[in-house]
C-alpha cells in the first residue's frame, strides 16, 4: 500500500521563492505520521518564565504547588485540544478564523494584543538566555542580551532543513532539559511521600493570600496564548482525508501527540519545583526566587559539581526552544490576522529588537534584580492577553455553523467555558496583585 504524504507548511516556508512546502511521510504506524506539532507547542510550557514561578513556588511552599502545576497542565491540554480541533475541522487557524468572524477593528485589536504577548514571551527568552550565558561562560548580562539576536541564524538554518529537522532539534533539546532535571532531582533526594501528597489539593493554598498569589502566577505562566494560534496552524493541513471520518482520525492522533508532549512539559515543570522544594525549602531557604540565585546555591547545597552546570545548560536549551516557536507564532498571527507575509528573519528581528530594547534599559538602570522583576512582568503581560485568545477559541469550537459535527459537546462546552472563566479570573487577580505591590 502506498504511503500517504502529509504537508506541514511552516510559517517560515511561506515564501515560495525560497522553498516549497515540506512533506512528512507517514510511516506504517499511522499515529507516527501525526507526531511533531505537539513538541513545538510543548516547549512554550517550559520556558524561563515558567522556571521563575516554579522556583519561587518550590522554595516558598514546598511540594504543595505540584497540584497547581498538574491542574494548569490539564487546562493546557484541554485548550490545545480545542485549537487543534479547530485547525483540522475548518482548515483555518485561529488567527484566520478571527479575521473571518470579527470586524476589521476587532481583528486588528486581537492581533495587537497577541503581538504584545509574543514580545513579552520573547523578552522572557532573552532574559533567560542571557542569564544562562552569564552562568555558563560569565558573559556580562548586557552582552548576553545582545548575543541573543544571533539566534536568527537558527531560524534560517531550519528554514532550509525542514519540519522534520526542526522537530528533531526541538525534541533533542527537550531530552536535554529533561535529562538535566532528572539528574538534579535524583541528587536532591526529595521526600517521595511529600511529592505524592503535593499532587493532591491543599486548602492552605486558598487560605493564605501569598500562596494563592504564587498559585495564580504558576497557572498564568503555564498557558501560553500564542501557542493556541500556532497549534491550530500547524495541524490545519495534517489531514489528507477531507471526510468527517478522516478528520476524526486526525484529531484523535493529533490529540495523542499534543497530550503526550504536554505531559513531558508537566514533568519538566514538576522537576523544577521538586528540585526547589528539596534543595531550598527543606533546608529552610524559602526566599530563593530568582534563577541566578538558585544556580549559585545548587552545587554547595547538593554537593554535586555538575548540578549548577546542568541547571544552566537546561536553561539555555529552554530559551532556545521557546525562541523558535515564538518566531513561528509571530509568523502565524501576522499572516492570519493581516494576511501579511514577510521573511522569517525579518519577523525574527522585529520581535527580538522589541524584546532586547527594554531588557537592555532595565539591565543598565537596575542590574540583575531589575531582570527578575522584568521577568515577572512578562508573565503578567501574557496573563492579561490570554483571555483574548481563549474566548474566541471556545466560541468558535462551540459553533455548529463553523465546526459542523466537530462542534463541542455539551460537557466539553461547559468545561471549556469554566476553564476560560477560571483562568481569566485568576489572571486578573494576578495582575491586580502585581501592580498593587
Amino acid at each position: 500500500m502506498e504511503e500517504t504524504n502529509k504537508n506541514f507548511t511552516l510559517p517560515f516556508y511561506s515564501d515560495p521563492a525560497q522553498t516549497a512546502a515540506l512533506s512528512l511521510t507517514a510511516p506504517k504506524k499511522k499515529w507516527l505520521s501525526y507526531f511533531g506539532p505537539g513538541l513545538l507547542i510543548a516547549v512554550g510550557y517550559m520556558d524561563p518564565g515558567n522556571w521563575a514561578t516554579d522556583l519561587a513556588g518550590g522554595s516558598k511552599t514546598g511540594y504543595s504547588m505540584l497540584f497547581i502545576i498538574l491542574v494548569s497542565n490539564l487546562f493546557a491540554i484541554l485548550l490545545q485540544y480545542l485549537a487543534l480541533k479547530l485547525g483540522v475541522a475548518t482548515g483555518r487557524d485561529l488567527a484566520e478564523a478571527c479575521r473571518d468572524r470579527y470586524s476589521r477593528p476587532v481583528s486588528f485589536a486581537l492581533w495587537v494584543l497577541c503581538e504584545i504577548a509574543i514580545i513579552a514571551c520573547d523578552l522572557a527568552e532573552v532574559l533567560g538566555s542571557a542569564i544562562a550565558l552569564n552562568l555558563l561562560f560569565h558573559i556580562p548580562l548586557f552582552i548576553g542580551v545582545l548575543l541573543t539576536s544571533a539566534d536568527v541564524l537558527i531560524i534560517l538554518y531550519f528554514q532550509k532543513k525542514g519540519f522534520k529537522a526542526l522537530t528533531a532539534f526541538i525534541g533533542s533539546l527537550i531530552v536535554v532539559i529533561t535529562g538535566c532535571f532528572i539528574f538534579e532531582v535524583i541528587v536532591s533526594r526529595p521526600d517521595l511521600g511529600a511529592v505524592a501528597r503535593g499532587l493532591l489539593p491543599s486548602a492552605e493554598i486558598f487560605r493564605n493570600p501569598d500562596l494563592l498569589y504564587l498559585a495564580v502566577a504558576i497557572m498564568g505562566a503555564t498557558v501560553m496564548p500564542h501557542n493556541l494560534y500556532l497549534h491550530s496552524y500547524l495541524v490545519k493541513s495534517a489531514c489528507d482525508d477531507p471526510t468527517d471520518e478522516g478528520k476524526k482520525t486526525a484529531i484523535r492522533y493529533l490529540s495523542i501527540d499534543s497530550s503526550s508532549s504536554l505531559g513531558a512539559a508537566f514533568f519538566v515543570n514538576a522537576f523544577i519545583l521538586i528540585l526547589a522544594s528539596a534543595a531550598f525549602h527543606e533546608r529552610g531557604m524559602t526566599d530563593v526566587t530568582d534563577i541566578a540565585q538558585a544556580h549559585q546555591l545548587l552545587t554547595p547545597l547538593l554537593g554535586a559539581s555538575l548540578s549548577s552546570v546542568l541547571f544552566a545548560v537546561a536553561l539555555l536549551a529552554a530559551g532556545q526552544n521557546a525562541t523558535i516557536t515564538g518566531t513561528l507564532a509571530g509568523q502565524v498571527v501576522m499572516e492570519g490576522f493581516l494576511n501579511l507575509k514577510i521573511k522569517p528573519w525579518q519577523r525574527r528581528l522585529i520581535t527580538r529588537l522589541a524584546a532586547i530594547v527594554p531588557a537592555l534599559v532595565v539591565i543598565s538602570l537596575y542590574g540583575e534584580k531589575g531582570m527578575d522583576k522584568l521577568l515577572i512582568f512578562t508573565q503578567v503581560a501574557l496573563s492579561l492577553q490570554l483571555g483574548f485568545a481563549v474566548v474566541p477559541l471556545v466560541q468558535m469550537t462551540n459553533s455548529k455553523k463553523l465546526m459542523g459535527v466537530f462542534a463541542n459537546s455539551r460537557w466539553l462546552s461547559v468545561s471549556s467555558w469554566s476553564v476560560a472563566a477560571l483562568i481569566i479570573g485568576l489572571n486578573i487577580f494576578l495582575a491586580v496583585e502585581v501592580f498593587r505591590n
